[in-house]
């Protein structure tokens, strides 16, 4: 099967500031997803590593790395409004106009530098010898569930969303929860141009350890992370 791995890296982020090249133990946050890409790619796991940015000097930094950047990303599908699916294609057509063809695509998000090595060449064998339109990465969450959610119209009264929220079912009762952390996505390019989703009905999984799941979308997020790779 003939895989390509891509980091995705649009500029302007707005909840942490050039999210995407921050320094996070010496080097910018993407280098850590790079390295993962490249990694697989020395052992023959995934054909190509690329970066999809609209920013030269992102590019820059991911060459540097060890990436390549074939093409820098149109701003009309690098903007707040833009969908992943939307670079998805973008790299496919990229390729196929070029007559070069993959089967698969594997998604690096930089915001997830700790997902293990294991995780991903357990992810990409699985996917290999199955059958399956996608994979994706998770980790088990013992206490969340609708029994504890709640929504709120006007910001005082809580709405739950299980009725039985306040009938003291046992958190043994609901069972475990495997939630996806963002860290891993394998899907076929033939199911992607069919149904143009990332994700299919019935997805493959790996799980991952809880702390391997961070996914950096705050400070309080970067501040963890930062504590548990700088050491």
């Amino acid at each position: 099967m003939k895989i390509l791995a891509i980091v995705p890296a649009r500029s302007g982020s707005k909840g942490i500031k050039n999210k995407n090249i921050i320094d996070v133990c010496s080097k910018p946050l993407i280098a850590y997803s790079i390295e993962h890409g490249v990694a697989l790619k020395s052992l023959d796991l995934v054909d190509e590593v690329i970066v999809s940015t609209d920013s030269q000097e992102i590019a820059d930094i991911s060459i540097k790395y060890g990436a390549s950047v074939p093409f820098i990303r149109p701003k009309k599908i690098a903007n707040d409004n833009a969908k992943s699916i939307d670079f998805y294609f973008h790299a496919i057509s990229f390729y196929e106009k070029k007559n070069i063809y993959f089967d698969a695509i594997l998604l690096l998000q930089p915001t997830s530098p700790l997902r293990p090595m294991s995780a991903l060449k357990n992810s990409i064998e699985l996917f290999i010898n199955s059958k399956s339109d996608s994979l994706i990465s998770v980790y088990q969450e013992d206490y969340i569930n609708k029994l504890v959610m709640y929504t709120s119209i006007d910001g005082e009264v809580l709405i739950p969303r299980d009725i039985n929220h306040n009938k003291g079912v046992r958190r043994q009762e609901h069972g475990k929860t495997l939630i996806r952390n963002g860290a891993i996505y394998i899907t076929k390019v033939d199911y992607i141009k069919k149904n143009k989703r990332i994700i299919s009905e019935k997805p493959l999984f790996v799980k991952m350890n809880r702390n391997d799941s961070i996914n950096i979308d705050t400070e309080e997020d970067l501040d963890l992370v930062r504590r548990l790779l700088c050491k």
